[in-house]
């Protein structure tokens, strides 16, 4: 089962409580605390993420099982743990970017 969970948006202005991610050398905000689940990403030089994540908007969706949501997909990102708690993946679908992620601990 796929559930809504936020929209990442590309952005090359620093946001208020952006967060670093030293892995993708990309900034982050919570999307948690945005009202509508907004969550601003903003890419360093060093980044390697594919450019179609760093140019286009992506959609992410909460799912009970990351290894079947993943099956027949074209995977861009492979699973990883960008946060304690939590394992995404990315994949493309028609062109788009969207994020897959489970919650790995509900602590």
């Amino acid at each position: 089962m796929k559930k809504y969970n936020h929209i990442g948006i590309p952005t090359t202005e620093p946001k208020p409580g952006e967060v670093y991610l030293e892995i993708f050398d990309t900034f982050c905000t919570d999307h948690e605390s945005n009202p509508f689940g907004i969550q601003w990403m903003r890419y360093g030089a060093g980044c390697r993420l594919p450019e179609v994540v760093k140019t286009l908007p992506h959609v992410a969706f909460e799912v009970d099982d990351l290894e079947a949501a993943l099956k027949g997909q074209e995977i861009i990102i492979q699973p990883n743990s960008p946060s304690p708690g939590v394992v995404v993946a990315f994949v493309l679908v028609d062109g788009a970017p969207v994020e897959f992620l489970q919650y790995t601990d509900n602590t």
